[in-house]
């Protein structure tokens, strides 16, 4: 943290005196004071510089080929850390060095500044003598596009700059809105790998060839999508000659068969992530073996909205050793696969670290034992079944034997590695641990029993289909030092418990969970005044202007 805070000092220090001219600097901030000290980062090699600066810039690491909206930083702002690296690159030659390969190896261009200072410079926009100087119709201009304008001009000026970008995203307006100024960017980077494209691009559009046309340039492009519309050209990647290093393709709507997928991927050697969603003539022979092969050994594997594809099919796609030991990310969304049937899928995919379920069901669960959710691998567990219909009143809801079931497979110790666990049931939190139970005695709660088949913390994420964020609940196991103290620990844990009353989960009021000793949870509330109470009003004939708890 010191040697961090040196770095923002000292970008800061040359920033300011390179404001000022040369022939009105005073004699305490001419160059042989203010670099007096000795610098700490001298001799430090520049990768270990490189990953030193990269904390002032974190989205300057990010590799993934996301869009960027998904790819946002929570809880910073973009526009202001590129500003600061950009500083930091002023300090001296090596610091540019180090500065400039992160700068321009992931480049955003984002539409507002996620932090106070975008209402500072709303109201400088606003501003009349900013207006009626100069050209009006650069006020009108968005600054996004100007940004990207400023990004384009300097890149076309300067090759060695052009030849660092790997990464450029911006925003979904300026893609769908700029499409001449993006074109004009990436007719100069020949290493990218990923930038966004407006919607036309994936379907083939012609307003959008000139676009295209610049990007099959890039030989380098490591991500693509395809969408309805775009089925001729899907064909032609196979007997083209660009995009042979793509790892992540994007296949939706479209009207092809599975023929025609093995043809283009028997081209792609470095494929390794393939999302297949709303293809209505894909079936289970895309995973047997035929004429133009199969798929490739995959990293990550998505499967949505394909009704015709069953678990069959899929098992025996798993039944390869290499496609076994490879597939490490599985999402299955509304096919022809049971939720029922995914114990056989965990048993073929013994290094599956994350699997998304997400299921419309209509009926519960077969009355006959199935076997557990069981698997040594599994981290994420992402298991969203939903009700296809509203059940009557009084009826148990069918996706509440799905919750059941998966509660049984956790508490029975068959996924011993589960670390994170969603969910669509407000429920699973009790399922998984029992309220405690009320006894006569002075200790008032009994404790909840003891599970053994949790050996590590758990964080359960819930919610329910009107909900937008999930509740988080963390269920610590017992250890073996001090079985007591992990009795009283063990329950839910959560700073917005959807088992709370609305009166307590009122935004107007803070409130702390703490536990009170024996398995229950204790409400504290702050010292705000409480929302809907009495108590809490001034008292105009006592005088009183505190709120006295």
């Amino acid at each position: 943290m010191k040697l961090l805070s040196h770095i923002r000092s000292r970008s800061r220090l040359k920033g300011t005196d390179d404001v000022k001219s040369n022939n009105h600097r005073s004699p305490e901030t001419t160059p042989s004071s203010s670099w007096a000290k000795p610098n700490p980062t001298a001799r430090f090699p520049l990768a270990l510089l490189e990953e030193l600066l990269s904390c002032v810039c974190p989205h300057s690491q990010d590799d993934t080929y996301v869009s960027c909206e998904e790819s946002m930083v929570d809880g910073g702002c973009m526009l202001c850390d590129m500003r600061d690296l950009s500083q930091c690159a002023l300090v001296n030659r090596q610091w540019s060095n180090a500065a400039q390969n992160l700068l321009y190896h992931n480049v955003r261009i984002d539409a507002v500044h996620y932090c106070d200072r975008e209402d500072e410079l709303a109201e400088k926009r606003r501003r009349p003598s900013l207006i009626h100087r100069g050209n009006s119709s650069d006020y009108l201009r968005d600054p996004a596009q100007q940004r990207l304008q400023l990004f384009c001009r300097t890149v076309r000026d300067n090759a060695f700059l052009a030849n660092r970008v790997q990464f450029l995203k911006t925003s979904y307006m300026t893609r769908e809105g700029c499409m001449a100024d993006l074109a004009r960017t990436v007719s100069v980077l020949r290493n990218l790998r990923y930038v966004d494209l407006p919607d036309g691009v994936y379907s083939d559009e012609p307003s959008s060839n000139t676009l295209k046309q610049e990007v099959q340039k890039c030989a380098d492009i490591r991500y693509m999508k395809y969408t309805g519309g775009a089925e001729s050209n899907f064909q032609m990647l196979g007997h083209s000659g660009y995009w042979r290093n793509l790892e992540a393709l994007e296949l939706s709507h479209l009207a092809v068969e599975s023929t025609t997928i093995l043809e283009v991927r028997a081209t792609l050697t470095a494929l390794c992530d393939v999302k297949l969603a709303n293809l209505a003539m894909l079936d289970d022979s895309i995973f047997g073996p035929s004429i133009n092969g199969s798929l490739p050994p995959l990293t990550k594997l998505t499967l949505q909205d394909i009704p015709n594809i069953s678990a069959d099919g899929l098992i025996s796609y798993l039944s390869q050793w290499e496609a076994k030991e490879t597939l490490k990310f599985l999402a299955i969304k509304n096919t022809g696969i049971l939720p029922s049937e995914f114990h056989q899928i965990l048993a073929s995919a013994p290094y599956l670290t994350r699997l998304d379920i997400i299921e419309c069901v209509s009926r519960g669960l077969p009355s006959s034992a199935l076997p557990s959710l069981a698997s040594r691998s599994l981290r994420t567990l992402h298991y969203e079944i939903s009700d296809a219909n509203s059940s009557p009143r009084g009826l148990q809801p069918p996706s509440d034997s799905y919750y059941a079931y998966l509660s049984s497979s956790v508490l029975n110790g068959s996924l011993p590695s589960l670390s994170n666990l969603y969910a669509l049931s407000a429920k699973l939190p009790v399922l998984l641990v029992p309220p405690p139970r009320l006894s006569g005695n002075r200790t008032g709660n009994v404790p909840p029993p003891l599970i053994s088949g949790i050996t590590r913390p758990l964080n359960v994420h819930t919610k329910t289909i009107s909900e937008l964020e999930w509740n988080l609940t963390l269920i610590i196991p017992p250890t073996s030092l001090n079985r007591r103290l992990s009795a009283m620990n063990m329950g839910p844990m959560s700073l917005n418990s959807p088992a709370l009353s609305p009166h307590w989960r009122d935004k107007g009021r803070d409130s702390v969970i703490v536990g009170n000793g024996f398995g229950g949870f204790l409400a504290v509330p702050t010292k705000e005044t409480w929302p809907g109470s009495a108590r809490g009003k001034k008292k105009g004939r006592q005088g009183s202007d505190e709120w006295m708890g």
